[in-house]
């Protein structure tokens, strides 16, 4: 077993290294490095860059439409001191809330803890709190962690009147999530954000519902709530108990005049008691009440916090609560985007994809200055398409596509420069080498390109080396040898296999060689590949044999010559020259191997002595002339009259013989003669005269008349004598 698994990783690590060496370098170290990379990043070194990286997109982002639902009312350094007190004693809370009634806000919220009664005017505050029922106070809840920190809720507020305003935070000490909803022993808890965007967003209609995409998820209006998981986005086993969101801080617009920074709102707790502050900045609105006095440790660090130069400035608890209503009201009225991840394996896809290009531009480019540019271009396309995607609500990792980016490239390089170098040491040695060789050799690289060849090459092609280093077939050639050049390059480089091929070679002074190629593929320790070819000219042997080809063809026509003299010869000997019929010699030799065939065989033959009655007269009145066209007519009647396997010849004159062969009675050859004398006796017509002739015939049959060949013609043609006599036009047997 452990030989076989030796085996097969072997077998993979050799399949690696192949696919490396060839066409897949790129995929393979991007694969490589996309894997180290979300190693990385599954281990958390890579958070913190990404989590600055989404600070910086929170300050690129546009500026927003000011937000005029939210107005805050501020206990500022400058009031504390004038009242010398903190807390704020219940009788100022409870004058502040019935100010801020008169003008009818949609909801109030009061970020101070009020679980001890503060002297004097408690009871006045417990009025106060009866008499808004549009306020939400706030209460700490225990954590897991730390059971012993809580703070109760307002004293003489109704629980549902309460939300708690716990606040998570990242490891750099920074808030990025906000938290929904709290289970304390089985127990809901809604925050103080979400019960003030609840109760504004009541007015309008609209109520916490399910998610139709997903039951589990809340919905608000326009806006469904998706709930943060503990490794969403940069994140990597983050505390995800409760029900959190990934807030996408808006940025609206500063609404103060002075340099300080500030998105909402902004008014003294001083003026509000005052009467001093307009009534449009309360009407309708949600009113929060909280500290932003230095003095009191009430601040947090958010997106907006950190910059690129300067100190980090974190932003009071109530303006963060700010942030948090306002991105929850404007994704369930408006529609904003809140901020979504994508799934695990469409993040590692994306890693993958740019860890890919990252390797492919310096591969494909090769040139320092233009691989660098690309690279500044595809970081600069990168980073804006994550910005892009993030003012649309979607967080999609840049530094791992960066790091993989970046990496695969430096990995691409490093290779490039091994390669360069191994190949500058194969070129040196190659030339070295291949110059003890007499016959011309040729090196190529993998673009077709000529990098090495020795001084037998260039005197054979009869252009100096250094106009043909790095140059290519087609620009020396004649596209037609160039193509076959090409595609016999290509087939090594495909195959990786040894090729020989015979090819045409016109040289610098437009002599065509035949030569004879023989190429293969070599790969140095770096794995570049160059393909080798050594040239035999074999234009002489080409010669050579073209003219042995030659001498065989033209042997080869006189031999036909003479096989056509000789079976013209041969039919002469056999065949009489008038008729075309077989003469008496073939007729002989014919009836000798007719007779031994019939007698191994137990057959019938019948030979037949044909004598034209008439004949005489028409040669003497008509001439010979007719007389040959009338023999020629007769014969061809015969030849018609007769089975392809019996034999007609012509024995001189006017005489003919016919042989019958395996004829199964005597019966046959009399059918065979009456046909015959039938077919003779039909008038011809030569030269305007008609002739009519008939036939004497006489049948001689082995073996009952006789079993050799010269007795059976002796009485054949007795019997056609006897015909004669007995009123020719018949036949008679032996």
């Amino acid at each position: 077993m452990n030989q076989q698994l030796g085996k097969r990783f072997v077998k993979l690590t050799f399949g690696l290294k192949q696919s490396l060496s060839r066409g897949h370098r790129e995929l393979i170290t991007a694969a490589s490095v996309a894997v180290c990379v979300l190693l990385l990043h599954s281990i958390g070194l890579l958070q913190s860059l990404e989590l600055a990286a989404l600070d910086q997109f929170f300050h690129l982002r546009p500026m927003e439409p000011p937000e005029d639902r939210i107005t805050i009312v501020v206990i500022d350094e400058a009031y504390l001191n004038e009242i010398r007190s903190w807390p704020i004693p219940d009788a100022k809370i409870a004058q502040l809330l019935q100010k801020l009634n008169v003008h009818k806000p949609r909801a109030i919220g009061l970020d101070i803890y009020r679980n001890l009664p503060v002297e004097p005017g408690n009871q006045e505050l417990r009025n106060a709190y009866k008499s808004t029922p549009n306020l939400i106070g706030i209460e700490l809840l225990a954590n897991d962690k730390s059971k012993n920190v809580s703070v109760s809720p307002p004293l003489g507020l109704n629980r549902h009147q309460v939300g708690f305003n716990n606040v998570l935070y990242d490891l750099d000490g920074k808030v990025r999530r906000s938290l929904l909803y709290w289970h304390v022993k089985s127990e809901a808890h809604e925050s103080f954000a979400l019960k003030l965007a609840l109760l504004y967003l009541k007015s309008k209609g609209i109520t916490p519902t399910k998610a139709k995409s997903n039951p589990e998820y809340l919905q608000l209006g326009k806006a469904v709530f998706t709930r943060f998981e503990a490794n969403d986005g940069a994140y990597v086993g983050a505390d995800d108990r409760g029900y959190q969101i990934l807030s996408n801080f808006p940025k609206p617009k500063c609404q103060s005049s002075s340099g300080e920074f500030c998105s909402f709102r902004q008014v003294s707790m001083r003026d509000v008691l005052a009467d001093k502050v307009k009534a449009n900045l309360i009407k309708d609105r949600i009113i929060l009440i909280g500290s932003t006095a230095p003095s009191l440790p009430d601040f947090v660090f958010i997106p907006y916090s950190s910059s690129v130069i300067g100190t980090a400035k974190p932003v009071p608890g109530i303006q963060l609560q700010a942030y948090f209503i306002s991105e929850l009201i404007s994704a369930a009225v408006d529609g904003r985007p809140l901020l979504k991840v994508w799934p695990d394996l469409v993040e590692y896809l994306w890693v993958f994809v740019w860890s890919y290009l990252g390797a492919v531009t310096i591969w494909r480019i090769r040139n320092a200055t233009s691989s660098l540019f690309c690279i500044l271009v595809s970081c600069f396309i990168l980073t804006v398409s994550a910005y892009f995607a993030f003012l649309y609500g979607w967080w999609i990792p840049l530094i791992p596509s960066l790091v993989c980016f970046g990496t695969s490239a430096i990995w691409m390089t490093s290779h490039i420069a091994h390669m360069q170098e191994e190949w500058k040491r194969s070129k040196e040695f190659l030339h070295h080498v291949i110059n003890t060789i007499p016959d011309p050799i040729f090196v190529k690289n993998e673009q077709h390109q000529w990098i090495v060849l020795n001084e037998a090459y260039c005197r054979f092609i009869g252009y100096p080396n250094k106009l043909l280093i790095e140059k290519s077939d087609y620009d020396f050639f004649p596209k037609h040898e160039a193509d076959i050049f090409r595609q016999q390059d290509d087939l090594v480089f495909r195959t990786q296999q040894p090729q020989e091929h015979e090819e045409e070679f016109t040289n610098a002074d437009g002599h065509t060689h035949q030569i004879a190629t023989k190429r293969s593929l070599h790969k140095d320790s770096a794995g570049n590949f160059f393909l080798v070819g050594v040239i035999r000219d074999i234009t002489q042997r080409k010669l050579m044999e073209e003219q042995l080809k030659r001498t065989a063809a033209e042997l080869y026509r006189s031999n036909n010559e003479l096989k056509l003299k000789e079976d013209h010869l041969r039919y002469l000997a056999y065949h009489d020259p008038l008729t075309g019929l077989s003469n008496r010699k073939f007729f002989a030799e014919q009836l000798y191997e007719s007779l031994h065939w019939a007698q191994h065989n137990n057959l019938l033959l019948g030979l037949l002595f044909i004598d034209l009655d008439g004949f005489k007269q028409v040669n003497d009145t008509l001439g010979h002339e007719t007389g040959d066209r009338l023999l020629m007519t007769i014969a061809g009647r015969l030849s018609n009259s007769l089975r392809a396997s019996d034999t007609v010849s012509r024995l001189g004159g006017d005489e003919f013989t016919v042989i019958l062969r395996a004829i199964p009675n005597v019966q046959i050859a009399a059918k065979v003669a009456e046909k015959i004398l039938s077919s003779i006796t039909k008038p011809i017509v030569l030269d305007g005269y008609t002739i009519r002739v008939s036939a004497s015939i006489g049948i001689s049959v082995y073996p009952y008349n006789s079993q050799d060949s010269e007795t059976l013609m002796k009485q054949a043609d007795t019997a056609m004598y006897r015909a004669k006599r007995l009123g020719k036009n018949r036949y008679e047997f032996a």
